[in-house]
């Protein structure tokens, strides 16, 4: 009597070669490309500079808190064509979804979710809780003053609802450590500031222009 077939293996996130760690054939270079930027995220392998623009993509690959705290339309706007852009400060800025509204301008007050990680995209920190989903938002001006510089410029002229991801080199991060925003418990205050010296990916969703 004749065995039934066995069901083909799918993958969906097949590599360039066949590997123990991923055993099936090679795909399109845009399906090999996400491949390679998932393992990179998740801990696999990664042989790319930490700085390329493809890792602010990546770093939300596993995790991606600020959808679970938007409303459902709002967490399903990702563009079709992701729109990087360097500013000369050296922060490397993806627009993912437009708000609404007026835009944030220097010197307002402003209120929003964040999620930090290391430019390996491990988790740093959050306003956002992974498991219940609720947030404590942080308010701030957006001044050089109390703010880190690099996320100031990333959320200038973001509107209400909009969200945004940046790589912010350390330069113009956390150089103070009175610098926020920054966790209020000590051992997630302490994680935070003991990789100031690394470019950290920022994930931040504007909530209001107070």
């Amino acid at each position: 009597m004749e065995s039934a077939p066995q069901a083909k293996l799918t993958n969906p996130f097949p590599c360039a070669s066949p590997s123990p760690r991923c055993p099936y054939p090679p795909e399109s270079k845009a399906i090999r490309s996400t491949c390679r930027g998932f393992r990179a995220v998740c801990g696999v392998s990664s042989r790319r500079a930490v700085s390329e623009m493809a890792l602010l993509g990546a770093a939300t690959s596993c995790v991606n808190l600020l959808a679970a705290a938007m409303p459902v339309q709002a967490a399903m706007l990702e563009p079709d064509v992701i729109r990087y852009r360097k500013l000369d400060s050296g922060v490397k800025l993806e627009d993912v979804v437009d708000g609404e509204g007026p835009e944030a301008q220097e010197g307002d007050l402003v209120q929003f979710n964040y999620v930090c990680r290391r430019a390996n995209g491990y988790f740093v920190h959050s306003t956002v809780n992974q498991f219940s989903g609720e947030s404590k938002p942080v308010t701030l001006p957006l001044d050089g003053q109390e703010m880190i510089r690099g996320l100031k410029e990333v959320l200038i002229g973001m509107r209400a609802g909009g969200k945004r991801r940046a790589l912010i080199p350390p330069e113009v991060g956390y150089i103070d450590e009175s610098l926020q925003p920054v966790p209020e418990e000590f051992g997630p205050r302490r994680s935070l500031l003991s990789h100031a010296k690394e470019p950290l990916v920022f994930e931040v969703q504007l909530l209001k222009v107070l």
